[in-house]
């Protein structure tokens, strides 16, 4: 591991920004301490205070400070000896802002790193090495909390709409639109819609109908056609071929095998 300059804490003046077409030549490890706007992949951001962001090697760096706001943060320009001394890094994403729940035990390894590196400590390699590995190791446990979280929101985002669908069945629901409601593409509502329930969405909206067109035709005196409009289907042949395909009998004689 090798640590080519390392700061804690700094401050900036108001009128402070980076521009570095090439990189910085090395590794770059920023601690936001406070937000900053960042040109990331050729679009300006604006990254808020307790992020990360990791910089690859040769990868541009476009940042400066929020317009009558000083910019701190802690940063380490770094680089490898060999292969091997990569693991550290735990797959964490480069050049993609990180946000972090405990900012203080990653700046307290910064500080130690510096501290470290304008010493003459016997064992400061050693020592940089392994407040190193631990700053890597809380930005993957951060990241994998940040993914989880995703996760479970994503996943109690559709859990609302299968209930959605299965409370009101007759709702007109299309795929564009319901993978707009949850801000999700098409393919990717889709995917994770039958990933999480074991059916697709389609699927699961005609078994809504059809489960609800049942009990109508069981609990009520309601024709065939009239259940149709109710259950959200605009043609009754259309109603009546789908019943039939998932039941194995038609609507009427559904009424008839299981009225009371």
């Amino acid at each position: 591991m090798i640590i080519n300059n390392a700061g804690f804490n700094f401050s900036h003046d108001v009128d402070f920004y980076v521009e570095r077409k090439n990189g910085s030549g090395d590794y770059l490890l920023l601690l936001l301490k406070t937000g900053a706007y960042f040109n990331l992949n050729g679009r300006e951001r604006l990254i808020p205070e307790n992020s990360v962001i990791l910089f690859k090697k040769g990868t541009p760096q476009y940042y400066r400070y929020i317009p009558k706001h000083i910019f701190t943060n802690d940063w380490i320009h770094f680089d490898f000896e060999n292969e091997s001394e990569k693991e550290i890094l735990c797959n964490i994403p480069f050049d993609k802002p990180i946000k972090v729940n405990d900012m203080h035990i990653l700046s307290f390894c910064i500080k130690m790193i510096s501290s470290e590196f304008y010493s003459n400590n016997k064992n400061k390699n050693k020592n940089i090495l392994s407040y190193m590995t631990l700053i890597f190791s809380k930005i993957d446990e951060e990241k994998s909390a940040e993914n989880k979280m995703k996760a479970d929101k994503k996943n109690e985002a559709l859990s609302m709409i299968r209930r959605k669908i299965y409370e009101k069945p007759y709702e007109n629901r299309t795929i564009k639109d319901t993978s707009h409601e949850l801000r999700m593409s098409e393919s990717l509502f889709q995917h994770a819609y039958k990933e999480q329930f074991g059916i697709s969405f389609v699927k699961d909206l005609i078994n809504s109908r059809i489960e609800y067109a049942k009990m109508l035709l069981v609990n009520t005196n309601l024709n065939a056609n009239e259940i149709s409009v109710m259950c959200g289907y605009k043609s009754y042949v259309h109603f009546s071929r789908q019943f039939t395909k998932n039941v194995g009998l038609s609507p009427l004689n559904y009424r008839m095998q299981n009225k009371l």
